[in-house]
């Protein structure tokens, strides 16, 4: 009898090795790219981007589908910041923090940093490539589950802005957002005009003083995003405030269009948008600085103001840290709410 439970005990040994063996615990990445009429401009955009995708481990061995989480990167990062983050997407999948997934990130760079995600007259539909090109082209090209239940929007700092704004205009195409950290969701701190980011901006006359600053680099990129304009060299943008040394003038038409992109304004015209989404959620750091705590914090009040349902979670950090880690935000909170809301089922 001991006899045959030793054998017993050997078979089934033997037997989970081999099935070991035919487990991979890691996932892939594929280095793509995508070109897009909507991204056609002149002003030197590239058109044709890089996209960094994640396939979970035995993609290739399965005929699975899978749910597809969009993160979006921040300003000055690219589509690359994905293969830096291949080892806690595994440890999350092999940790069951989420079951198998896909993600994607975009490369949405531009010359002026970042595009914001938002469409521009001048500098590309960067808000339609993300929603209908990226989209499109993923499901066409990967075992995705193509409908919105199983489509999640995620990225920290612009991409959470990026990630916020897309929901709220496109919840037939997205039904989770998570936003880490999120910026420019309303103009506080250093975005304001008492603040020394636009003093400092109107003395500025060319690309060298200005890529000497990083508050001047990000009204740029605002302004291509939100309020290009051909006419203005060297930046072909509009601020929405100037000064004339300490005199500020306000020009009222460029500040709107500015909070008409802007989350926290956008709210009150989205909100029959906002109560079609399964999920939202938004967080940020302690310390991450007064304008990230307190546009997250403006945020999250209006929101509850207006009846809709959200999760909002100030952590202990930075703007920065403590996100790309395995004890981290990513793995430890945005993929479990993921795994909670996303639709990993094939519909029959």
């Amino acid at each position: 009898m001991n006899y045959i439970k030793i054998v017993a005990t050997i078979l089934l040994v033997s037997c989970s090795i081999l099935v070991g063996y035919g487990q991979e615990k890691k996932g892939s990445i594929v280095l793509d790219s995508i070109y897009s009429e909507n991204l056609q401009n002149r002003f030197g955009e590239n058109s044709t981007r890089g996209v960094s995708v994640y396939l979970p481990p035995n993609y290739d061995k399965t005929t699975d589908r899978y749910p597809v989480i969009y993160f979006l990167h921040g300003f000055t990062a690219d589509h690359t910041l994905l293969e830096s983050m291949t080892e806690i997407l595994d440890y999350a999948i092999t940790a069951n923090k989420i079951r198998p997934f896909i993600m994607v990130v975009p490369d949405q760079k531009t010359t002026y940093d970042g595009s914001f995600y938002s469409n521009s007259e001048l500098f590309g539909n960067w808000e339609d490539f993300t929603t209908f090109d990226l989209v499109s082209y993923i499901d066409k090209n990967y075992r995705t589950i193509p409908n919105k239940e199983s489509r999640g929007i995620t990225g920290h700092s612009m991409g959470g802005y990026g990630a916020l704004k897309i929901a709220m205009h496109h919840p037939d195409i997205f039904s989770t957002v998570y936003a880490i950290s999120p910026g420019a969701l309303a103009i506080v701190r250093e975005y304001g005009p008492n603040s020394n980011t636009f003093k400092e901006l109107s003395t500025i006359k060319d690309y060298d003083a200005l890529n000497k600053t990083y508050f001047g680099k990000v009204m740029v990129a605002f302004g291509r995003s939100w309020s290009p304009n051909p006419d203005k060299p060297p930046f072909y943008c509009d601020f929405p405030f100037e000064y004339d040394d300490d005199d500020l003038t306000v020009h009222q038409d460029v500040l709107k269009k500015w909070q008409d992109n802007m989350p926290l304004h956008m709210i009150d015209d989205h909100i029959e948008n906002l109560q079609k989404l399964k999920a939202i959620k938004l967080d940020w750091g302690r310390n991450a600085g007064d304008r990230f705590t307190i546009q997250c914090k403006m945020f999250s009040q209006r929101l509850e103001n207006v009846g809709i349902q959200h999760f909002a979670e100030e952590y202990i950090g930075t703007h920065v840290s403590g996100i790309y880690t395995k004890d981290g935000r990513i793995p430890q909170q945005v993929l479990p709410f993921f795994d909670m809301y996303l639709q990993f089922e094939t519909k029959n």
